[in-house]
């Protein structure tokens, strides 16, 4: 499914707006913590004494793999769960995607991700919001115009996952979706554009 016309667009916008926000320039990595500390979105591990310890044990343990986090909603504020038993750069993503969440004001009553996308329902509307969710966060953690930057510099995935901590599926992800790479070969190929003569 596509996503809605000019979403690609408004997400750019609002992820330079929340960067500004937050002090910090395109081509630096965002901390998603930092982020939802700004919201006021408290992020929560599952080690937590409030937390069931069998849940905790079974979720870190063999079905590590099936919970990411989630976004659970309190009165009139939220907060995030996160698994700790995942790396450190996945954890960042997750957190990133909920905090998409939070500023689309998509409407949930908790959400769970495995990683990947978040379960509180299915159909249209759920698969809709998923796709903005996945889209805004992957521009908060590499913004297209960071990713273009990056293609042009001739960096790898690792390199640009290393700069941005981000997984390198993410960043392989972000470098194919913006065409950055694809930009970059094409401006190459052009050769050096010659200076307009002076009147």
């Amino acid at each position: 499914m596509a996503l809605r016309h000019g979403f690609k667009a408004e997400a750019r916008r609002l992820a330079a707006e929340v960067r500004e926000e937050l002090g910090i320039r395109t081509f630096q990595p965002l901390d998603p913590y930092a982020l939802a500390c700004l919201y006021g979105v408290e992020v929560f591990t599952l080690d937590e004494p409030w937390l069931p310890a069998r849940a905790a044990a079974h979720f870190t343990g063999p079905a590590a793999e099936s919970f990411s986090g989630a976004l659970i909603r309190i009165g009139t504020g939220c907060v995030i769960v996160e698994n700790h038993a995942h790396e450190r750069n996945r954890r960042r993503s997750t957190v990133a995607h909920e905090m998409a969440h939070v500023l689309l004001e998509h409407e949930f009553g908790v959400l769970v991700t495995n990683g990947r996308s978040c379960r509180s329902g299915v159909g249209t509307a759920h698969a809709c919001v998923e796709q903005e969710a996945a889209e805004l966060s992957g521009e908060l953690l590499l913004p297209s115009d960071a990713a273009r930057t990056a293609a042009f510099r001739g960096w790898t995935d690792a390199s640009v996952a290393r700069h941005f901590r981000i997984s390198e599926r993410m960043a392989r992800w972000r470098m194919n979706v913006t065409g950055a790479r694809r930009i970059a070969l094409r401006s190459r190929e052009r050769g050096p554009q010659p200076v307009a003569a002076r009147a």
